[in-house]
Parts: C-alpha cells; sequence; structure tokens
C-alpha cells in the first residue's frame, strides 16, 4: 500500500491563515511502491489493479466500470470517451493524462494526485473526492454535480465552466488557479477558501457562497456579480 502523509497549511484540521477561521485542507503526498507495467489486454468492468504502471497507454473507449486501482500510476493515458463509472482510484497518481468525456460519474478518488490534466467535458456528477490535489492542467466543462468534495485542492490549475451545482464542499482550497463561468447552484459550502484563486468567474450559484472566504480584493472585483444577484442597479 502507498504510504502517504496527510496534511495541510497549518497541519491536519488546521486553519489557514492568520485568525481566519477557516480550515486548511488535508493534502495527500502518495509514495507509490515499485510498480509493475500494466500488461495491456485493455481494462476490465470490475476489474482490480494494484500496485500497476499504465504508461502511454492509449485507454480510449474502454469500459473500466467498477475497477478498482489501488497504488497506480496512469501517466500520460488517452482517456477519450473511457468508462469508469463507481470507479475507485485509491493512493495513486495520474500525470498528463488527457481525454474528452471521461466518464467517472459516481466514482471515488481518495489520496489521488492529479497532474497536468488535459481534460474536456469529464464526468464526475455524484463522485466523491477526498483528500485529493488536482495541481497544473486544464479540465474544460468539468462535471462535479452532486458530488462530495472533502479536504480536495485545486492548485495552478484551469477550470472552464465547471458545475458544482448541487454539490457539498468541505475544506476545499483553490490555489493560483483559475476559475471560469464556475456554477454553484445549489452547492454547500464549509470552509471553502477562494482567496488564493489567481481568477474568478461565477456564472450562477454566487447566493450560495456563504461558508466559503474571499479577499477584500475579490470582494471589489465581484461587487457587479453580487449586486446583480441582489438586484441592485450601480449607476
Amino acid at each position: 500500500m502507498a504510504r502517504r502523509v496527510v496534511g495541510g497549511v497549518g497541519g491536519a484540521g488546521g486553519t489557514t491563515g492568520s485568525g481566519s477561521g477557516v480550515r486548511a485542507a488535508r493534502r495527500p503526498e502518495v509514495r507509490l511502491p515499485v510498480l509493475e507495467p500494466f500488461g495491456g489486454g485493455g481494462l476490465e468492468a470490475d476489474g482490480d489493479y494494484d500496485g500497476l504502471e499504465f504508461r502511454e497507454i492509449d485507454l480510449a473507449g474502454q469500459d473500466g466500470g467498477g475497477a478498482r486501482f489501488m497504488d497506480c500510476a496512469l501517466t500520460g493515458c488517452a482517456l477519450d470517451e473511457t468508462r469508469l463509472h463507481h470507479a475507485r482510484l485509491l493512493d495513486s497518481v495520474l500525470t498528463g493524462i488527457r481525454g474528452v468525456g471521461t466518464n467517472l460519474a459516481e466514482s471515488t478518488l481518495r489520496d489521488v494526485e492529479l497532474v497536468d490534466a488535459r481534460l474536456g467535458g469529464v464526468q464526475l456528477h455524484g463522485a466523491v473526492l477526498e483528500r485529493v490535489v488536482v495541481r497544473g492542467g486544464k479540465i474544460d466543462y468539468l462535471n462535479l454535480r452532486e458530488a462530495k468534495l472533502k479536504d480536495v485542492v485545486f492548485e495552478g490549475c484551469v477550470l472552464v465552466e465547471p458545475d458544482f451545482g448541487g454539490a457539498v464542499l468541505e475544506r476545499v482550497e483553490f490555489v493560483d488557479c483559475v476559475l471560469k463561468g464556475a456554477d454553484f447552484s445549489a452547492a454547500r459550502l464549509s470552509d471553502v477558501d477562494l482567496r488564493r484563486a489567481a481568477e474568478l468567474g461565477f456564472a450562477r450559484g454566487v447566493d450560495r457562497l456563504a461558508g466559503a472566504v474571499i479577499s477584500p480584493v475579490q470582494l471589489l472585483d465581484l461587487a457587479e456579480v453580487f449586486a446583480a444577484e441582489l438586484g441592485v442597479r450601480v449607476e
């Protein structure tokens, strides 16, 4: 099993920033064991993959629904239309993966690092993400509707029109990342730290930001959005 160190700014369960009262996300540090190369042959539904390295493999269109990946590394793999619904990704690192329409609906990601991904239209609705870091890369039209995110950090990445509609976010941080056209409709937030986001843009759901913290500068930048939500005219 991968060894990991769980901690955040101010330590596990600590706070971010002086006197902010915002609990920090606990970050995973996944340390993989010596891995064996994946032997090929394609993914199998309900398959069990333990301690394997998937490197530069084209998994497009394959069905790994319900599969379990534990102590695995996926590096440079193509995941176009790959079906991984109800899959479990545990103690694993995904680096440089790419694809459009990847289906991870109702999957579980726990102690996972997603690095430099290039994804579009990835389906994570109804998924459970716990101790997950998304670092670098770009994800267009990320669907996290009705998902549960706990101890999740988006860092240095670009999220274009992410959909958090109806999702539950607890101890989630956006660090040096760009958030464009985000939808937080009906979402529930607790200890969500937006202060260090490089760019914030909301399409819907600004009325659901109770439980989040923003900086004074961001408040000024979003004044027009908040005014529109309240029906206030600024002339």
